[in-house]
């Protein structure tokens, strides 16, 4: 029996390398439209520096997956120490908010605590985002810093997103709130503290570890983009711009709203479905300048909306294949939608911006501070869990699964997945595949 995995990601690869031992596949074949594999978790190299498309991080309660992931990195791994900071008014606030509050002026610690204790929406049932944080942390730490930094990384209201991506944040007790207004910090999402990397290679050294371990049954074809996919009896055919390739079972990881369109014969219902999902592209903005303000720290959040990316990173954090000698190097990320404002801004302009942004935040004083930069832009990057996702996702996905097609990955699914839950959900499916 011959499998078709569509999209050459970190969730085809571990399929792939899940699915090879089971003695009813006879072939897998990769089908990926770039000229590389990795997707999301490539690497790429600008001036000596390689950075991720976002920092990519290796966690996970999953104690399996974790022990897979960096199993299969052997010793090209590293430990850290998570040092992720809020700028909030040029104070660094340590992650996640309602943990440090002591470093708020006066006037916003106060709003902070006061909303939290008297909070008049604690006893409502959240019906979406924003009624979720208002219920759970009160107005101040919603109207500081959780609605403006969702409003800015998803570019949509959080009034029309669901809870999907919040539900299972906890209430933190009010000792905790008062101890945080007093100065004593909280170390928040334990799970997360310490965190591995690769040494060399960025993410995509993840990518290439498990390509290594794929047997000779898998065929990897790049620069194969899929057109079209027609079902005849019980065998599928991929028509792509490399030739036609049949196959008894398809694994699709490309976006879900993009397999509705090629997919042939395709109910109308389906495609008025398909065309509701909503997500967001991203632009990695890397400069590199000659002074360190950030220090021992990581990541640093930012809601300001007069700053135009919504997180930057500090590469150098990474160790010394992630740095340039007498400089540091920070990766900016920015959302967009298509044809918003950042959509049509050139490159250059996106590069001002994020550079009049460091020096809004204090990362640089002037702009002859950066020595070098670099822009990539991905059209698919995040998902929005939109008041109408569920229903759309789950219309889909199971109109696929009667056709025998089983959706697998972030944008396969249509689901906001880390690597982690990549990982697992391939694992579950190679188990679970019907080869019969």
């Amino acid at each position: 029996m011959n499998c078709i995995i569509l999209g050459a990601g970190l969730s085809s690869l571990s399929l792939a390398y899940f699915l090879q031992d089971n003695k009813k596949a006879d072939k897998i074949i990769i089908l990926e439209k770039e000229d590389k594999t990795g997707g999301l978790c490539r690497t790429f190299t600008k001036e000596g520096i390689e950075y991720d498309v976002g920092p990519h991080i290796i966690f996970s309660k999953d104690e399996e997956i974790l022990d897979f992931m960096n199993g299969i990195l052997g010793d090209n791994i590293e430990k850290h120490r998570r040092s992720n900071k809020i700028i909030h008014k040029r104070a660094l606030v340590q992650y996640p908010f309602e943990n440090d509050l002591s470093k708020l002026d006066d006037f916003d610690k106060e709003y902070c605590v006061n909303s939290f204790i008297n909070n008049p929406y604690e006893n409502y049932e959240a019906q979406n985002m924003l009624q979720f944080f208002l219920k759970t942390f009160g107005e101040g730490i919603t109207n500081l810093y959780l609605r403006p930094y969702n409003e800015k990384i998803w570019k949509f209201d959080p009034v029309f997103m669901d809870t999907q991506m919040v539900d299972r944040i906890p209430k933190p007790p009010k000792e905790d709130i008062l101890k945080s207004a007093k100065g004593h910090t909280v170390d928040g999402y334990l799970h997360q503290l310490y965190f591995t990397y690769p040494k060399h290679g960025g993410t995509e050294a993840l990518i290439k570890a498990i390509s290594s371990k794929l047997n000779n049954k898998i065929e990897i074809h790049t620069n194969a983009e899929v057109l079209s996919i027609e079902k005849k009896s019980d065998k599928f055919f991929i028509n792509t711009s490399k030739g036609e390739f049949s196959g008894d079972k398809i694994i699709s990881s490309i976006p879900l709203n993009l397999l509705s369109k090629i997919y042939k014969h395709t109910p109308k219902e389906i495609l008025e479905a398909s065309k509701q999902l909503k997500y967001n592209s991203i632009a990695i903005c890397i400069l590199n300048v000659k002074k360190d303000y950030a220090k021992d720290n990581y990541a640093f959040m930012c809601a300001d909306k007069n700053v135009i990316f919504h997180r930057v990173s500090k590469l150098d954090f990474m160790g010394g294949n992630y740095t340039k000698e007498n400089s540091t190097t920070y990766m900016a990320e920015i959302t967009y939608r298509k044809n918003d404002l950042n959509d049509l801004a050139s490159d250059d302009e996106l590069i001002s911006k994020v550079v009049r942004g460091l020096k809004t935040i204090g990362f640089i004083d002037k702009d002859n501070d950066v020595n070098f930069s670099d822009i990539r832009r991905f059209e698919y990057a995040y998902v929005i869990y939109d008041l109408n996702h569920r229903k759309n996702t789950d219309i889909i996905k199971n109109y696929f699964d009667k056709e025998g097609i089983y959706p697998n990955g972030r944008f396969g699914t249509f689901e906001y997945l880390n690597m982690d839950k990549i990982i697992r959900q391939s694992k579950t499916l190679a188990k679970s595949l019907s080869l019969n």
